[in-house]
């Protein structure tokens, strides 16, 4: 008996001496601290984005004292470019930057008139925006704020001469996302309102016309982000 019970004590720590490494190695394992989350919100508050920009505007407005009269205007794509600075992982403010045209159409009852003109609008609008950070790559937003646009460079056509579209203040809309590729690049998709009704004035032949162009544009994004 005690013969017997010397060799089963050797058995059992020669099999623990053979399995120990493996058991180290596999408890080490288990016991480690699981890798950190790549966290986008930990960098740089400063953020840009360039965009393709669609600005498709709402055919309204109207001549004062001519009934039936409208106007439309032509839609455009241009380039973009927004900063945006985060106060916190959720709060941040944007500023939207770029430049456009429209060309302004009679419409309505004075159709037949053809082209009023043409005007380049600068339209800086500063949002505030609150980005939700419970889906991972994934990062949408919503956002308001104001614009203030910019006329430059009019000029009547035909007919019509001394065209002036007054700069205007409106409100602004916005929703979108960014979904990161790593802790820095991503791609964007982004919608904005706004809200620009400017009045405006020029001469047909000589005599003065007044009215109001109801452009409120939306603009639709689509672009690269890049978080510094």
């Amino acid at each position: 008996m005690k013969k017997s019970g010397v060799v089963l004590g050797a058995v059992v720590l020669g099999l623990a001496a053979c399995g120990g490494p493996a058991l180290a190695a596999d408890l080490e394992e288990r016991m480690a601290p699981p890798e950190a989350a790549v966290d986008f919100a930990t960098q740089s508050p400063w953020q840009v984005r360039v965009r393709g920009l669609g600005v498709i505007t709402s055919d309204k407005g109207f001549v004062d004292g001519i009934a039936g009269s409208g106007l439309s205007y032509s839609d455009t794509v241009v380039p973009e470019l927004d900063i945006s600075y985060f106060f916190t992982d959720n709060i941040a403010a944007e500023l939207i930057l770029g430049t456009t045209y429209a060309n302004i159409e009679g419409d309505g009852s004075i159709a037949g008139l053809g082209k009023v003109g043409k005007t380049w609008l600068l339209p800086p609008t500063v949002t505030l925006q609150y980005h939700f950070t419970d889906f991972g790559a994934f990062k949408p937003y919503v956002g308001a704020g104001v614009n203030y646009t910019l006329f430059y460079n009019q000029s009547g056509s035909g007919a019509f001469t001394n065209l002036d579209v007054k700069n205007k203040f409106g409100a602004a809309l916005q929703v979108g996302f960014d979904y990161m590729l790593d802790k820095h690049w991503g791609v964007n998709f982004d919608v904005k309102k706004l809200f620009l009704e400017p009045e405006w004035k020029v001469d047909f032949n000589g005599a003065p016309l007044t009215g109001k162009a109801k452009l409120n544009p939306w603009l639709v994004g689509a672009g690269v982000t890049y978080r510094f």
